[in-house]
């Protein structure tokens, strides 16, 4: 058993201060200072205790957006690659993410997807595997991004069938399926989240698309239809509906000013905070490679050779420092971006996300510019500083 103490401790609408969370494999409880003095003197199992030191006590970070860090790729479809993107980003908080594929030949998407599974459930030290976000390869060419186009395919459920226990997201471009067959056949057979991105839809294919099981959306304003006062577009449809929504808050992707106008369009639950970070991720400059095409990484940007923006090299606690200095939240409400809300997306939130009793022991200790000191994955410590 262990506790955490002197921490300004993040629940999902406020701050608990002057108080103790306990903990093993799953939140015990939150208790207050004066009592639990006499807590561990009637404790039967001897309990460590780490110091907060002031710093905040948060649930784990979760990126439901992730190709990779650390030098290494999903695509690499390597245990070695998993478990360093894993140890890298929980330097940063994160205790579970979905290592991300992207629009490649269909063996190359396999590998990588049977990789994922084996590591699935693996103790590790670092980030858990959470499952899979399959982004591509039903996407459109005209807003492929960094995705090569000859490896884009209509939406077939065949091709995913097989993988519908670790899939937890598909991004699609859903005026590909025709007649959304692939949607209601995925609704219908599986809890993935399907997901709008990379897409050509208008506002009314968006909407139809939403009626249809589309219930969340992939980076909003990257690699969609723009909003426009005559054609709504894709981001239209986001804010028009509930679905929730993906964004990369690295001041580069989106302009900090739209954060607050997204806020006051989308409420705060709705919104997810990822990083879409590529193998470069953690590093400031350089040349790097994304799906077999050279990345150069330049004033915290990674751009293809054409200028094309090739993900990210974001860490999720920059994410979230970037949106709670550039916005009018408070910090409960921003860490909730990055914990239950992507909890959520992929209906894990009954476990995942919060320092609720009987939540696993996901947590992250740090100070006031979201620099970690102490990353714990379901009571394990998995990084110190």
């Amino acid at each position: 058993m262990k506790a955490i103490i002197n921490g300004k401790i993040i629940m999902k609408d406020r701050i608990i201060y002057n108080s103790v969370i306990v903990f093993d494999l799953k939140i015990i409880g939150i208790i207050d200072n004066d009592n639990f003095h006499q807590y561990k003197e009637e404790c039967r199992e001897e309990i460590n205790v780490i110091d907060a030191k002031g710093r905040f006590v948060s649930p784990g970070f979760i990126d439901i957006h992730i190709h990779g860090s650390g030098g290494y790729d999903t695509m690499d479809a390597t245990k070695k690659a998993l478990k360093i993107i894993g140890t890298t980003i929980a330097e940063n908080g994160v205790t579970g993410y979905l290592p991300t594929t992207m629009t490649m030949e269909a063996s190359s998407i396999y590998k990588a997807l049977d990789v994922v599974r084996e590591e699935m459930g693996i103790e590790t030290r670092g980030a858990k595997i959470l499952g899979v976000h399959v982004e591509g390869p039903f996407i459109n060419e005209k807003y492929k991004g960094a995705q090569k186009a000859n490896n884009i395919v209509k939406p077939d459920y065949d091709i995913i069938k097989d993988y519908l226990d670790i899939i937890k997201i598909i991004t699609l471009a859903p005026e590909k399926d025709i007649d959304h067959s692939f949607i209601k056949k995925v609704k219908a057979n599986s809890k993935i989240t399907l997901s709008i991105g990379h897409s050509d839809a208008s506002f009314e294919e968006a909407m139809k698309a939403i009626d249809d099981g589309i219930s969340h959306a992939t980076h909003i304003f990257n690699a969609m239809t723009p909003f426009n006062h005559r054609k709504p577009g894709i981001v239209g449809a986001i804010f028009t509906s509930d679905i929730s929504c993906e964004l990369i808050a690295d001041l580069i992707h989106v302009h900090p000013a739209i954060f607050n106008i997204l806020i006051n369009l989308v409420h705060t639950d709705r919104m997810v905070l990822i990083t879409d970070s590529m193998r470069a991720g953690c590093i400031k400059s350089g040349v790097s490679e994304l799906g077999g095409q050279k990345v150069i990484v330049k004033n915290g940007a990674a751009r293809l050779e054409d200028g094309t923006l090739a993900g990210s090299v974001l860490t999720l606690n920059k994410a979230i420092l970037n949106m709670l200095r550039n916005s009018d939240l408070k910090i409960y409400d921003v860490v909730a971006m990055a914990t239950i809300n992507p909890a959520k997306v992929i209906n894990m939130d009954n476990k995942k996300g919060s320092l609720e009793i009987g939540y696993d022991a996901d947590i992250a200790i740090f100070n006031d510019d979201i620099d970690v000191s102490f990353t714990i994955v379901e009571g394990k410590v998995v990084y110190e500083a």
